[in-house]
């Protein structure tokens, strides 16, 4: 079995756990319909489309 000859530092340890726990900003795209920001390979809420085809209708959830 495998054992460490050294112990880590306690910053390196710190470092390594801190880098792996940031949190990233979702990507956003413009969507061509309505103008708005959306979240990728998503159903654009305000103007019903997806990939260049209406799904649905907005006047009809609201």
């Amino acid at each position: 079995m495998a054992v460490p000859k050294k112990k880590h530092s306690k910053a390196r340890t710190r470092r390594r756990r801190s880098i792996n726990g940031k949190l990233k900003l979702p990507t956003l795209i413009t969507s061509p319909e309505s103008g708005e920001m959306v979240k990728r390979h998503r159903v654009d809420m305000k103007s019903g489309y997806y990939r260049g085809k209406k799904v649905f209708d907005p006047e009809e959830l609201g």
